[in-house]
């Protein structure tokens, strides 16, 4: 991981067309403004993590589902 220092105002380049920059500081709050191509998907991380969550959650185990539905006819 690279750690750099950036005062408000400065930025930092990825690539050739990915800027970062810091437009403000509040106590533990920095504001950044990302410039990056359309094409270029920016997400923050923990919804991407939630997305992923969802997705486990979501996932049912077929068996399971046989299992569920025996117990269901019997009543």
């Amino acid at each position: 991981m690279l750690i750099l220092t950036r005062k408000i105002g400065q930025s930092l380049i990825i690539g050739d067309n990915i800027e970062i920059k810091i437009v403000s500081i509040d106590g533990e709050n920095v504001k950044i403004g990302i410039s990056a191509p359309k094409d270029v998907s920016v997400i923050r991380k923990e919804l991407l993590e939630v997305k992923d969550e969802n997705k486990k959650a979501a996932h049912v185990d077929r068996s399971s589902l046989k299992c569920l539905e025996k117990i269901i006819k019997k009543d």
